[in-house]
C-alpha cells in the first residue's frame, strides 16, 4: 500500500493532487501545528494584472500554539463573498466556468466555523471531480507519535504501509535508512508544472486547482498527470 499525507490547504496546488493520485491512502495532517503564511488558509488565483492571493482570515487569539484542525476562520470579514467575487470576476469567461461555478457559489454561501473543515469539504469535491479514488482518513483518527521522520514512519507502520511518497522537501529531513530498516519505500515526488491555456495573457504556474479545472475542463486530470510519473509507472518501481 502506497501512502501519503499533508496538511489541509486552501484552495491546493497541482502538485497535492498528483501526489495524492499516485497513493492508495491519504492522511490529512490536521493535527499539527497550525503555520500563518503557509498554504493552509490561502492560494493563488490567476487575473489580469498577475496573480492574487485569496486568503481565508482566521482568529489570532493563541492560533500559533493551536492545531490546524483547531483554527477557527474569522467570519466577522467578508472574506467568502470577497473570494467568491475574485473567482467569478477572474474566470467567468473561462471555457469551464458554468460547469463548476454552482459548487463554488454554493461554498461560499454555507457557514463555516473551522479551516479545516472548509479545506476538506473542498479537498474530497476537488478529488471526486478529477475521478481520483483514494482512503482519506484524517491523522485524528490515530495516534501516530514522532515528529518529522519519526513521525511519518510511525504513521507508515500503523497503517501497513509498503511505501510513503514524500514531497520535495522530504529530502531535508526523511532519515531514508530508517524506513528501509522497517521495509519501507520512501519516494520523493518533484513535481513539475504542466503548462495548459490560460487567460490574460502568458503562462502562470503554481496556481490553485480552480484555474486548471476553469480552464481545462474533463481534461484537468489527464494535464495535471502529463508530465509527472503516473501510479502505473511508480509500482513498476516498487518492489514489495
Amino acid at each position: 500500500m502506497i501512502l501519503t499525507a499533508h496538511q489541509p490547504v486552501y484552495l491546493p496546488w497541482l502538485g497535492l493532487f498528483h501526489k495524492i493520485a499516485i497513493s492508495d491512502s491519504f492522511i490529512s495532517f490536521d493535527q499539527v501545528q497550525y503555520l500563518p503564511k503557509d498554504w493552509n488558509n490561502r492560494n493563488r488565483i490567476k487575473t489580469p494584472d498577475g496573480p492574487i492571493w485569496l486568503t481565508v482570515p482566521v482568529l489570532k487569539k493563541g492560533y500559533l500554539d493551536k492545531k490546524i484542525c483547531e483554527i477557527e476562520i474569522d467570519n466577522s470579514k467578508p472574506w467568502a463573498r470577497k473570494h467568491w467575487r475574485s473567482i467569478r470576476a477572474n474566470y467567468a469567461k473561462a471555457p469551464y466556468f458554468k460547469e463548476y461555478a454552482d459548487f463554488f457559489e454554493d461554498v461560499y454561501l454555507k457557514h463555516w466555523t473551522t479551516l479545516e473543515e472548509l479545506n476538506t469539504y473542498m479537498l474530497r469535491w476537488f478529488l471526486d471531480t478529477l475521478k481520483i479514488d483514494v482512503l482519506i482518513k484524517s491523522a485524528g483518527e490515530y495516534d501516530f507519535r514522532g515528529s518529522k521522520s519519526n513521525l511519518v514512519l510511525d504513521m507508515c507502520k500503523q497503517l501497513s504501509a509498503d511505501a510513503y511518497v514524500f514531497g520535495k522537501l522530504g529530502e531535508e529531513y526523511a532519515d531514508i535508512d530508517s524506513f528501509e530498516s522497517n521495509n519501507i519505500k520512501v519516494i520523493f515526488q518533484d513535481y513539475i508544472y504542466p503548462e495548459y491555456s490560460q487567460k490574460f495573457g502568458g503562462f502562470e504556474s503554481n496556481l490553485s486547482i480552480v484555474d486548471l479545472l476553469f480552464n481545462m475542463g474533463d481534461s484537468s486530470f489527464d494535464t495535471l498527470m502529463s508530465v509527472n510519473i503516473s501510479k502505473t509507472k511508480l509500482l513498476e518501481t516498487i518492489s514489495y
